[in-house]
């Protein structure tokens, strides 16, 4: 999600927020208090999606190596035909959830 849409959505949540509180306690205090509760909530939320991504990219990568640790040891004259496939898959995978990571860890 590009950041402008991103910052538009946080914007529009953080304000209805603010409006609704507003119209159902009629008290400033607690609108600021409700909508920085509200922010830190989405931003504890963002925070968690980031390690579950990095977690299950990580999971990934275990998975190709236990793969490829079990084609090693295996006592065969010639390497199995879709070893290539398998470890390129997982290479790709794992680069393809390092990025997004990365990406949603940038502003």
């Amino acid at each position: 999600m590009p950041l402008k849409i991103f910052c538009r959505v946080l914007g529009l949540v953080l304000c209805s927020n603010a409006l609704i509180v507003y119209f159902a306690s009629h008290s400033i205090r607690t609108v600021v208090v409700t909508t920085l509760a509200c922010s830190l909530l989405l931003q504890l939320a963002y925070f968690a999606s980031v390690l579950f991504l990095i977690w299950r990219s990580g999971c990934v990568s275990r998975a190709g190596q236990r793969a490829l640790h079990f084609y090693s040891c295996k006592e065969v004259g010639s390497e199995p035909p879709g070893l290539d496939e398998v470890t390129n898959e997982s290479a790709d995978l794992l680069q393809r959830d390092q990025m997004l990571a990365i990406s949603l860890l940038l502003p």
